[in-house]
């Protein structure tokens, strides 16, 4: 599932000081990056199903190389998904509202922490 509410995509930001704000907000990026791309994953448990959800977070660089600190990134449209253990993570389905909520309060979160820290 995408989360279009907010005007994540397409903003640029240098690499250094988006790793600290999702770093600051629980998103871990360990080793889902290459030169040219990253990939932030903020982890949710619902033992209510039972069930693991990622909200992940992308960007690619336009100019310098992830992960140099002062790489300029690009950031994509952030999307939520499901694990199935062993299969994988799906995007396209049905979402708790409980889940989509905290989901668009996280981004509204680290949104406005690049904001700020870019002016």
């Amino acid at each position: 599932m995408k989360i279009e509410d907010f005007d994540f995509h397409g903003r640029e930001f240098q690499f250094g000081s988006l790793e600290r704000i999702m770093k600051k907000n629980g998103f871990i990026h360990e080793g889902q990056w290459d030169y040219e791309r990253v990939t932030f994953d903020y982890k949710m448990l619902d033992k209510t199903d039972d069930a693991t959800y990622f909200l992940r977070i992308q960007a690619f660089a336009v100019q310098g190389e992830i992960p140099k600190e002062d790489a300029e990134v690009q950031l994509l449209t952030p999307f939520l998904g499901r694990h199935y253990y062993p299969h994988g993570v799906e995007y396209d389905e049905d979402f708790p509202d409980k889940i989509v909520n905290k989901c668009k309060n996280k981004i509204e979160s680290v949104y406005n922490e690049l904001v700020e820290a870019d002016k």
